[in-house]
């Protein structure tokens, strides 16, 4: 077997990779302070507590926008869509922004791009709100990639507290925009336009407080040319390597399918309650008690993935826990709205912290991380993007909420499967690619 055809690591269960020798005009960085890492984890997680800021806070306050600009139900319904179409489609775009800029540059960059897609928002004009809408979108689908393999680059000695920490700054970030956008709007004189600019703020302050990051010279990093934020050397494996490995598949199902069922839950369980009999505003608070429980699952879910035995138990938790909820929706959502929401975000924040775990666990190295992370959330939220659609669609067909809440417990079915699959230990297989034949006349060096 020639050098070129040898996979790059094992799909070893004990998911030590091997070494990677490391150039010799490229020396690593200095160790980092232990003051050094508390800002580094401080700006990761700040950076995550705003993937999901410009989104959240467009739901609360959909009647008003709705009111103010005269936008049919179809059109509003495309400011909550956009974005999560927008996280599949710009995500494939982070692979080559990230050889041209560095990992850590970019990551800053996305926070500059999000203010100012919220700030765009101001622009009295639908074009302004749409505009801005997918900026947002844009922005999030590149940080979304970059924050499992900044992590796995940075962070490899702490990878599951880390994660858990990601996914809890998630969850917090949306319940924060969630809960807080129609709070402030008698402080901006009622202005919803102003009520969402306010979330810039937080996006300027990830920013600023990721300045230090920003000014790291990508491709002079401790693992050398293997991470992410250096840049394309020959001899890496491309990102169509990985299209094809059953783990990638299994990895990019479960991002997809558990996203999906967030995103219907999103869109629909309000409207399952209010049909139930429940008053809108109440509702709605129910459903954001949900993200408490989420926010609890996603901190320790990750930590315990590496260690509860058999593997694909936490995953059958998760969807048991959703599968619960859906039942109970099904057969009687106004009986125990506060069980059914408990279970539902147990459910969600165990799902989604355990997605992008696997991300960062099914992956030798940060190189890999990037191109397994581009391509789950990159199909993943396309995917999760068409099943908010298709469950309204089947309620206008059956006129009631039980076949579109079966069709959902059908999606947990196959996301217990591809769970199951991802959960197994072992790595992403890529070959590296051909390298250069040598110059004739030219020495090896």
């Amino acid at each position: 077997m020639r050098t070129s055809e040898i996979p790059i690591i094992l799909d070893s269960p004990t998911g030590v990779e091997p070494p990677v020798d490391r150039p010799a005009d490229r020396p690593a960085e200095r160790p980092r302070s232990r003051g050094g890492m508390l800002l580094l984890a401080a700006g990761l997680i700040l950076i995550g507590l705003n993937l999901r800021i410009g989104v959240a806070s467009i739901g609360p306050v959909l009647g008003e926008i709705r009111d103010g600009l005269g936008l049919s139900t179809t059109a509003a319904g495309l400011l909550t869509t956009i974005p999560v179409f927008a996280f599949g489609a710009f995500a494939f775009l982070a692979p080559a922004l990230t050889r041209r800029l560095g990992m850590h540059r970019l990551l800053g960059i996305t926070m500059l791009v999000l203010a100012a897609g919220i700030l765009l928002r101001l622009h009295p004009s639908l074009a302004g709100l749409f505009a801005g809408t997918v900026l947002v979108g844009a922005a999030i689908a590149v940080g979304n990639v970059l924050m499992p393999p900044a992590i796995k680059q940075d962070f490899s000695h702490r990878t599951g507290l880390m994660m858990g920490l990601y996914s809890t700054a998630l969850f917090v970030g949306a319940a924060a925009a969630s809960g807080l956008t129609v709070p402030l709007l008698p402080l901006v004189g009622g202005d919803w336009r102003a009520a969402l600019a306010v979330w810039a703020a937080p996006a300027v302050l990830a920013a600023v407080v990721w300045i230090p990051q920003m000014r790291r010279s990508p491709g002079r990093l401790r693992s050398g040319a293997g991470v992410a934020d250096a840049p394309a050397e020959t001899g890496e494996p491309p990102f169509r390597a990985i299209l094809g490995d059953p783990i990638a598949i299994a990895v990019t199902a479960l991002m997809g399918l558990q996203s999906a069922v967030y995103y219907t839950s999103l869109t629909w369980v309000p409207t399952i309650l209010q049909d139930a009999g429940i008053g809108a505003g109440t509702a709605g608070w129910l459903f954001a008690f949900s993200a408490f429980p989420g926010i609890l699952a996603s901190l320790v879910v990750p930590v315990l993935a590496r260690r509860i035995r058999p593997a694909w138990l936490p995953v059958a938790l998760a969807v048991a826990l959703l599968a619960a909820a859906t039942i109970g929706l099904a057969a009687a959502p106004a009986a125990a709205p506060i069980l059914w929401m408990t279970l539902l975000g147990l459910g969600q924040g165990a799902s989604i912290s355990l997605s992008l775990a696997y991300i960062v666990l099914r992956s030798p190295d940060a190189h890999h991380t990037g191109h397994l992370s581009t391509m789950a959330q990159g199909f993943g939220y396309l995917i999760a993007g068409l099943a908010p659609i298709g469950f309204g669609a089947l309620h206008a067909l059956s006129g009631e909420w039980v076949l579109p809440l079966a069709v959902l417990g059908l999606l947990l079915v196959l996301q217990l499967g591809a769970g199951i699959v991802a959960s197994r230990p072992g790595h992403i297989r890529a070959r590296v690619a051909e390298p250069p034949a040598p110059t004739p006349g030219c020495a090896a060096q």
